[in-house]
């Protein structure tokens, strides 16, 4: 999540030269590094921010909508068969909650962003967990997309500190190591490194983040991964990210077997275009990945655009549907587990 807003600074190249840079240009000359603060390569201006006012037009001066949708929000507990999550020694991905999945091989386990113990108030708990934190299986590492704090929660962070190395964007260390986390991994865009059996590729996105307002935006980095599994399957996982035009490059850089979205908070449209990808734009950014299958995630635990929290799946459904790619749609809800062979 997000809100933030735009001011030009001189750091910033011209967004048209910016578009005929590879990704792998962009990394290899650091477009992406400021002084002291990571850039938006993708977006019309490097850094953006959200100011108070248009928060405040958002909140309090914009009708809402879908309001009246919100009564058919419903609380549903996630409970996990852990036995037979365990027991499936192929690839597999079981859904958390929010951005959390858990994706394992032959024992070897990756949990992406986990939120375990939900978020501050007044953010409803619309899917708590039904099952204790120490009920996962043994975690060999924990990736973390960006900041923001639906995605890195440090008590989280804190549970697994002794059995799992964190890999992180960079810009994080200092905050891991002031809670007493010292096994970790930073990563650049395009940075490779081994987790259990998997390979983890981090990769852009056209996102930002911020933690704390004082220090202001973007002072740690943000992306997407690719998780290839010793058995020759990749999962793509998007992030949290707005539409760019680089889903079609990363596309070509890796045959994907399963690419997962982060699905919601997008609406309203003028304020969440830019930080977050709607049903219509993940179908085209998952036609230009080329990749087999899609999941979407990031819906029915916290509401943190105006849709309801049920919304982002019933849109995405539609939209699947109209492009006439339904069957390439995986409907996995909150604390199932699909198999990919």
């Amino acid at each position: 999540m997000m809100f933030l807003a735009q001011y030009d600074s001189p750091e910033l190249s011209a967004a048209q030269s910016r578009n005929s840079m590879s990704i792998e240009d962009i990394v290899n000359n650091k477009v992406h590094h400021g002084v002291g603060i990571f850039l938006n390569p993708f977006s019309e201006t490097s850094i953006q921010r959200r100011s108070m006012l248009e928060l405040i037009r958002w909140k309090l001066l914009s009708e809402n909508r879908f309001e009246r949708d919100y009564v058919n929000e419903e609380v549903v507990p996630v409970q996990i068969d852990w036995k037979a999550v365990t027991a499936h020694h192929s690839v597999s991905v079981t859904w958390i909650n929010h951005a959390s999945v858990l994706i394992r091989e032959n024992g070897s386990s990756i949990i992406v962003d986990p939120v375990l113990f939900g978020l501050f108030w007044p953010i409803k708990d619309f899917s708590p967990l039904a099952f204790q934190a120490h009920d996962l299986p043994g975690i060999d590492a924990v990736l973390i997309t960006h900041g923001h704090y639906d995605h890195l929660d440090i008590d989280s962070l804190k549970h697994f500190r002794d059995q799992a190395r964190c890999i992180i964007p960079l810009g994080y260390a200092d905050l891991l190591k002031e809670n007493g986390m010292t096994r970790f991994t930073e990563m650049d865009w395009l940075d490779r490194t081994k987790a259990g059996s998997f390979e983890v590729t981090f990769l852009p996105s056209n996102h930002w983040t911020m933690r704390n307002p004082i220090t202001g935006p973007n002072t740690a980095l943000w992306g997407s991964y690719l998780i290839r599994t010793s058995s020759g399957k990749s999962i793509y996982l998007s992030g949290d990210t707005a539409y760019f035009d680089r889903f079609e490059e990363i596309g070509k850089m890796h045959d994907i077997d399963l690419a997962i979205f982060n699905l919601g908070a997008y609406e309203p449209r003028w304020f969440m275009k830019k930080s977050h990808i709607n049903p219509e734009e993940t179908v085209k950014a998952f036609r230009e990945l080329r990749a087999k299958r899609l999941l979407v995630i990031h819906w029915g635990t916290f509401r943190l655009g105006d849709e309801p929290v049920h919304q982002p799946f019933l849109d995405i459904r539609k939209e699947m549907a109209r492009a006439g790619l339904s069957e390439k749609l995986v409907e996995l809800r909150h604390g199932q587990t699909m198999p990919l062979e």
